[in-house]
């Protein structure tokens, strides 16, 4: 088999954009009846007879040739129609090539998920290659999915031949109401996760996602993991099924939440289900946005589960933990009547001392919040700090800088920067930063930092001062006085 029709096949990318510019997409530009190279992108490209091409080229369109063609004609996701003159190749790809009457072609013809349709006087001087008939079914299929879906970048369209991919959304939709039916309590314990933690659910989907190739990595080097490689993924793929049923209940039940439905009968999940679907269907039919719908999909629900298992864990790990008994009373023999008075009066003084520093140091969130520019200021000392350790151990400046806050944030619940702004960081519920707070912050910095370090600037609009790592992990940076700021 030749090579060249292929190699063909592969400028066409290159011929189609960096000839756009200077492309005709008219035969008539030059009066003499000849012309270079005819680009078509989304609409037919057309030879007519009496005129003369360097190449002719359609994209998203049909070519037609019934004049001469000095080199190639093709079309991706359209069909060459050929009744006149190819000196090389005639190539459709996600097409049919039809050569009529009068079609001579000098070189191959190559159809790619497409299929030949010859008038017998037509002329071919090279070989045919057929790659994938589409006259069988599921490659007409498939190429109405490439065309109409894939090209577009969206899983779905009002297109005809998609009444099979249709069929499947409509399925897998359903299976996932059963999934609702079938397994009520996990699925309200999942929205109800990530109804109350998003930020949460969608660094756990993050975090997960990156150690997935981790964990089956290190399997496979302990060679004893081996055999629970299938098991593994098999769990991943359930939680992921899962997850997408999770996300679209949880859509569903935003939407029946203006309903007079019980959100506790029996059908709520399972309608909520179908709602939310019906819903995600319609994005994926709109161009671009329907592949983003079905990822962001598949990894928030992914997300949610993983973050519904791990309190999960947390709650029974906190319920058979058994509780420690009252300290034992211990008994004193009585003092001498003068001595009460004596012990009293020290004992008033001795806490009223004592609790004369401490009204000062409770720090709840109900403090005023730290604006945007002093945030900065103390984020910029502690970048200097972490900037000069790094250029004496030569190690990353960013995952150094994430360890230290998160270390800081839970040792001192603030960084060198913020004691010295009068800065700390408190979570909304008034709880002591745990290291598991701490950590979630420190990553959702990088989350705040990758789109252009939005999540940064949000704080100067947010009404709770909040940046992105804030909501994400449930704390505020609060200015506190000096005493509590370094307590």
């Amino acid at each position: 088999m030749k090579l060249r029709p292929f190699v063909t096949l592969a400028l066409v990318a290159v011929l189609g954009i960096g000839g756009m510019a200077r492309a005709q997409s008219s035969w008539d530009a030059d009066p003499h009846g000849n012309t270079g190279e005819l680009v078509g992108i989304g609409h037919d490209t057309t030879l007519p007879a009496g005129h003369e091409a360097k190449s002719v080229v359609s994209i998203m369109g049909t070519t037609r040739i019934a004049g001469h063609d000095h080199t190639d004609a093709v079309a991706v996701l359209g069909d060459t129609v050929v009744d006149g003159r190819v000196d090389g190749d005639v190539v459709a790809v996600i097409g049919d090539v039809t050569l009529g009457p009068t079609a001579e072609v000098g070189g191959d013809v190559v159809t790619l998920l497409g299929t030949l349709r010859r008038d017998p006087a037509a002329i071919v001087h090279g070989d045919i290659h057929s790659v994938f008939d589409r006259n069988v079914e599921p490659l007409s299929s498939l190429q109405a999915w490439i065309k109409h879906g894939v090209f577009y970048g969206r899983p779905l369209a009002f297109a005809a031949g998609l009444s099979w991919a249709w069929g499947l959304a409509l399925t897998v939709l359903v299976l996932y109401a059963l999934l609702a039916l079938l397994l009520p309590g996990a699925m309200r314990h999942c929205v109800r996760t990530f109804d109350e933690y998003p930020g949460h659910a969608l660094l756990a989907a993050f975090i997960g996602i990156l150690l997935t190739p981790v964990t089956f990595l290190l399997l496979l080097i302990t060679v004893i993991g081996i055999p629970t490689i299938p098991f593994v993924a098999t769990g991943l793929a359930c939680a992921g099924l899962f997850g997408r049923a999770v996300i679209l209940a949880w859509i569903g039940s935003r939407i029946l939440r203006l309903g007079a439905l019980n959100r506790e009968s029996v059908g709520f999940l399972p309608l909520a289900v179908l709602i939310g679907g019906a819903v995600m269907l319609l994005l994926y039919t709109i161009p671009i946005l329907g592949f983003l719908a079905f990822q962001l999909l598949g990894i928030l629900g992914f997300g949610a589960v993983i973050y519904a298992i791990i309190q999960s864990l947390r709650a029974h790990r906190r319920a058979s933990t058994p509780a420690e008994p009252p300290p034992a009373r211990e008994t004193f023999p009585e003092p001498p009547a003068g001595a009460t008075a004596t012990a009293s009066a020290a004992a008033s003084a001795a806490s009223a001392s004592a609790a004369a520093p401490a009204a000062t140091l409770p720090v709840s969130p109900d403090l005023p919040r730290a604006g945007f520019w002093i945030r900065m200021a103390a984020l910029f000392l502690d970048a200097v700090l972490i900037g000069f350790i790094t250029s004496l151990m030569h190690h990353a400046f960013f995952v150094l800088l994430a360890i230290y806050g998160a270390v800081m944030w839970k040792l001192r619940g603030a960084t060198l920067g913020g004691i010295i702004f009068d800065l700390k960081v408190v979570r909304l519920d008034g709880r002591p930063i745990d290291w598991e707070t701490a950590i979630v912050r420190a990553l959702g910095c990088f989350l705040s930092l990758a789109v252009a370090g939005l999540g940064f600037i949000w704080i100067a609009f947010d009404g709770a001062k909040q940046a992105w790592h804030d909501k994400i992990a449930g704390t505020v940076v609060v200015r506190v006085p000096k005493v509590a700021a370094i307590s």
